[in-house]
Order: structure tokens, then sequence, then C-alpha cells
């Protein structure tokens, strides 16, 4: 499971969907519907969040209005109706070392992209997230 925390504009159409399946089944998990991923690491951002069932839902509406931009028809209906109004931070090292990995990930799978990615010097995190000083996440699995 990879909870981006990169802007869902760098993703390539499989990363974008990956995303969102993906969160859906993060936002399973955060309202206790499942059994598996419970103590998936990615979830730590959005478990420290007062609401979290909202924290999810509020970055996957993020991630559907990326879709829309697109023209790919994501089902908003799948979403709680719960969300917050606050952003949750990120630390720049966090974004470099996604930005990296995604960079990888292009490089194989989407090499017009990647060409595109390369030389961005400033990267954007998720709209939910505030980009603030500091290493990679304790959470992050390396």
């Amino acid at each position: 499971m990879r909870l981006w925390s990169l802007h869902p504009d760098y993703l390539d159409a499989r990363g974008l969907v990956a995303l969102w399946r993906e969160g859906l089944l993060a936002q399973n998990v955060l309202l206790g519907k499942t059994k598996g991923y419970t103590n998936h690491p990615q979830l730590t951002r959005f478990k420290q969040n007062r609401n979290p069932p909202g924290a999810i839902a509020s970055y996957l509406r993020c991630v559907a209005d990326e879709a829309d931009r697109r023209g790919y028809n994501f089902d908003r209906s799948r979403l709680v109706n719960r969300r917050i109004m606050h952003k949750i931070p990120v630390t720049s090292g966090q974004l470099e070392y996604e930005f990296q990995h995604l960079l990888k990930k292009l490089r194989v799978r989407a090499p017009g992209l990647y060409q595109q990615l390369k030389t961005v010097k400033k990267i954007r995190p998720h709209p939910l997230l505030e980009k603030v000083r500091g290493e990679i996440e304790d959470w992050e699995i390396l």
C-alpha cells in the first residue's frame, strides 16, 4: 500500500488508479471493516488524526478531483461522508523520498512522464498535506 504524499497530478494513470483502490482499502481499515492492514505504516498519518475516516475521505476526494480533471470516473459514493478541514503535515524529506521513488517507477512504466518530472525542483504535496521541514517520516519503510 502506498498512500502518496505527493500531489496526485504527478502520478501516471496506473498510479492514480492504484492510489484510489489502496485509499479505499485504507478507508475500510480505518472504519474497522477489515482485519488486514490494521497496522500498516502508511495509515499512521491518518490514525494520528482526531477523525481518521474523515482524514482518508478528504485525502481521497483530492484524488477523485485529479481523476475528474483527467476525464476518469472514480465513484465518490464509496467515500464516507466525513471530512477534515485542516491540513496534515508531511516532511520535506518524505516528499523528496517519495518523489525519487515515483521517478524510479515512471522511468520504466511511463518514460514520457518521467522525462517531464525529472527536472522538477519544487515538489508539491498532496492538497490535504502541508509541507514542513524534516527528514523522512518515522513510519516510512526504507
